[in-house]
C-alpha cells in the first residue's frame, strides 16, 4: 500500500511536470485565470476532483 501511494504521487509529479514542459505559457495563463475564481468555487472544484478520483480509483482497482 505504501509503495502504491508513493508511485501514485510520483505519477502526479510526472503529469504536472509534463504540462509545464509541454506548454508553459498555457500553464501561466491558466494560473492567472485561477486568480479570478472565488475561493469557494475552487474548493468545490477540488472536492469534485477528489470525488471523481476516488470513484475512478475504485473502478480501476
Amino acid at each position: 500500500m505504501k509503495s502504491e501511494l508513493a508511485a501514485a504521487l510520483c505519477l502526479v509529479l510526472v503529469l504536472e511536470g509534463l504540462l509545464l514542459f509541454a506548454s508553459p505559457q498555457a500553464w501561466k495563463r491558466m494560473a492567472e485565470q485561477l486568480q479570478q475564481i472565488e475561493p469557494r468555487a475552487l474548493r468545490m472544484i477540488g472536492a469534485g476532483m477528489i470525488a471523481v478520483g476516488l470513484v475512478l480509483l475504485q473502478v480501476v482497482r
